[in-house]
């Protein structure tokens, strides 16, 4: 018997010679957990559910094809992503994040897009817990004003005015600021007009960014701001009377009305304007105009001829997702699902997902610090076009010019590219000018 049992003993012990030294494998996680602080409800509700859907359907899209792989694991890990409600409010925003970091321990924090004022608190909990955050934000210029350097966040956005630095791909190329995408527009139609331009700006940080950056351009092109000096066109954004500035750009013939507000603000305006009589022959809403929902709460022909910035349309060329995913199958999986037509973050919010998941399977870890290398030499076609992050982990995107047209019920208003600097986002109509008001 004694030898019999002697045996197994020997051979467990030889186990444990030849295995003992040997380091345990590394132990995977089950997934990878993305958190996502976004505004569901409140003011900013069009653009954090299209974004929230563009988010959703990549995680759906990736984990359709066996999750991500991690090479530090050996295998291919699924993504859980948690989201937070934050309301529209961005002190919210900040708790909910930290609440994401330390209580979800969330690996990244994701977001499509967002304004400024609602990432900063994000961006500074990021910041102080060393957790990478993949972010849009716009504009750039109004988000460095508040979150002036950045370790672990990049930023996936679009530019006011600052242009790219030289040797990056997109420098000296037209329709990769706001600017000069509404430069040629504009240089088409202002000498069928008096050149004199209504100037008007929410009082928040987007508003005023585009105000300060944007005034000058214009009277750089030749244009007539009225009221440039004393910042006529800034007003809190919460202002419901509107005559006494209305009154200075009716008497002084201001015959293009360019600002950036939110879309309650801008709708309050323009029914006083209409209803005073002012009838500017084009209007660029820059931020108002984004959301068909928006516009149709403006009722009447408030919305007709009103232009605006386009970042993500289904007609771009030469931008996919995961799986085969198109822009049109993401339009079509959205309208499906919200009976909704085109919400331009769908795309704008597909994209992190897909260059943060680029970045781990080239680290091949979930280390934060490797993750962060991987994402600073990140060059990737997304559904959002060609992602490359410049020193200031800001990577730019191509905007074209974009005008809401009458169509049939039950939509009644469509967003047309009416035009475009870009081979890959063609224009889909003539521009309509001036603005008919019968």
């Amino acid at each position: 018997m004694k030898k019999f049992l002697f045996i197994p003993l020997a051979i467990i012990l030889v186990a444990a010679l030849i295995f003992g030294g040997c380091k345990p494998a590394v132990e995977a996680p089950q997934e990878i957990l993305f958190g996502e602080t976004i505004s569901l409800t409140g003011h900013l509700a069009a653009v954090g559910q299209g974004g929230h859907f563009g988010t959703v359907t990549a995680v759906d899209d990736i984990n359709n094809l066996g999750g991500v792989y991690v090479e530090e694991y050996g295998k291919k890990l699924p993504i859980k992503l948690i989201t937070a409600n934050s309301e529209s409010d961005p002190i919210k925003a900040g708790t909910l994040a930290e609440d994401l970091i330390l209580r979800d321990n969330v690996d990244f924090i994701i977001c499509g897009l967002e304004e400024p004022h609602m990432r900063a608190p994000v961006t500074a909990v990021c910041e102080r817990n060393k957790v990478a955050q993949l972010t849009g934000v716009g504009p750039w210029e109004a988000f460095i004003a508040v979150v002036p350097s950045m370790e672990y966040t990049y930023v996936m956005s679009f530019a006011i005015a600052m242009p790219a630095p030289a040797g990056d791909f997109r420098a000296d190329k037209p329709g990769f600021t706001m600017m000069n995408t509404w430069q040629s527009t504009i240089e088409a139609v202002a000498p069928q007009t008096n050149k004199k331009v209504a100037a008007f700006a929410s009082d928040d940080p987007d508003g005023r960014g585009w105000y300060e950056a944007m005034v000058p351009v214009m009277q750089a092109w030749g244009l007539d701001v009225q009221g440039a000096d004393e910042q006529l066109g800034i007003v809190p954004v919460d202002t419901m009377e509107f005559s006494p500035i209305l009154r200075e750009w009716i008497d002084n013939d201001c015959q293009l009305l360019w600002g950036n507000c939110p879309a309650p603000f801008y709708g309050t305006m323009m029914r006083q304007g209409i209803t005073q009589g002012f009838q500017p022959k084009m209007v660029i809403a820059t931020r108002a105009a984004l959301m068909h929902a928006d516009v149709l709460a403006w009722g009447g022909n408030v919305p007709r001829g009103v232009c605006n910035e386009i970042f993500w349309h289904p007609g771009m060329q030469g931008v996919s997702g995961f799986g085969g995913r198109t822009t049109e199958s993401l339009l079509e999986a959205w309208t499906e699902e919200t009976g909704q037509p085109l919400n331009q973050w769908i795309g704008i919010g597909y994209a992190p997902v897909q260059v943060l998941v680029d970045a781990i399977e080239r680290a091949g870890t979930l280390d934060t610090d490797a993750v962060l290398g991987a994402l600073s030499e990140t060059d990737l076609m997304t559904m959002y076009y060609r992602t490359v992050f410049g020193e200031d982990h800001f990577s730019r995107y191509p905007v074209a010019f974009g005008q809401w047209v009458p169509t049939d019920p039950p939509l009644l208003w469509k967003n047309e590219v009416v035009h475009s600097d870009h081979d890959f986002m063609p224009p889909t109509a003539e521009i309509i000018f001036p603005i008919p008001y019968d």
